[in-house]
């Protein structure tokens, strides 16, 4: 697959086009941010692990019968999906108490929930990506009822297979960052699934092994990503 022009940059990832008009490249980089930019760094191999374990996961998933724009892995820092008109609602699952839901209600971090929350935010860098609820995707017209549900009833399914995929490897999936995009008429999980978009504690010491070692500076961030692709993927 030839890659083209550049179509677009983002803070993780640059997308490129291909000779075939319903697949990009995607570019896996090293640069770290938080905080909606606001925090800005790098992290040694980042994009080499993120792509292989994004590619890991996806292909688990797809075993498991969750539709991905994933392809295939092309590199150690280039996957080849399917071109996706991106919902422009993030959807994140929790499962225990930690970040911003800490935050918000209080309470100290590490709590298990009684049961998922499912959570949406408006893809908007210059609004901070506010929270949103349904009523919102559907009075602005972000997105369809249709899109909306199937995205939540998939965020749902998704957290449950991961959850036991990574518990069998000794890592708690705390929450992630799902997005979802439209593929000829067809809502198709998309984006990356990785330490960048999980916290994931070890299930032992509760240790992170994820963004938060960037975010809070707790140091060993390179360490921590390797260990997650050893344990997601068998190697790095």
């Amino acid at each position: 697959m030839e890659r083209k022009e550049k179509l677009y940059e983002g803070k993780a990832k640059i997308i490129y086009a291909t000779d075939d008009p319903d697949k990009n490249i995607l570019y896996f980089k090293d640069d770290a941010t938080a905080f909606n930019g606001a925090k800005k760094g790098s992290i040694v191999d980042k994009g080499i692990i993120n792509n292989k374990v994004s590619a890991k996961l996806f292909q688990m998933l797809a075993e498991n019968g969750v539709e991905s724009h994933f392809i295939e892995q092309l590199s150690d820092r280039e996957m080849l999906a399917y071109k996706v008109d991106i919902m422009l609602v993030e959807v994140v699952a929790r499962n225990y108490i930690a970040g911003s839901l800490a935050k918000r209600m209080g309470k100290d971090e590490g709590g298990k929930l009684e049961w998922p929350i499912v959570e949406y935010y408006y893809k908007d860098d210059d609004l901070n990506d506010p929270m949103i609820n349904r009523d919102h995707v559907l009075v602005f017209g972000i997105a369809s009822a249709e899109q909306i549900d199937s995205a939540h009833k998939t965020a749902l399914k998704v957290n449950q297979i991961l959850s036991e995929y990574l518990f069998a490897r000794d890592i708690l999936l705390v929450d992630f960052k799902l997005e979802f995009g439209n593929y000829k008429g067809k809502m198709l999980l998309a984006d990356e699934i990785c330490p960048d978009t999980c916290r994931l504690w070890d299930r032992h010491t509760l240790e992170k092994l994820d963004k938060d070692r960037f975010r809070r500076e707790l140091g060993n961030v390179e360490d921590a990503y390797q260990e997650i692709c050893r344990r997601v993927c068998g190697e790095l």
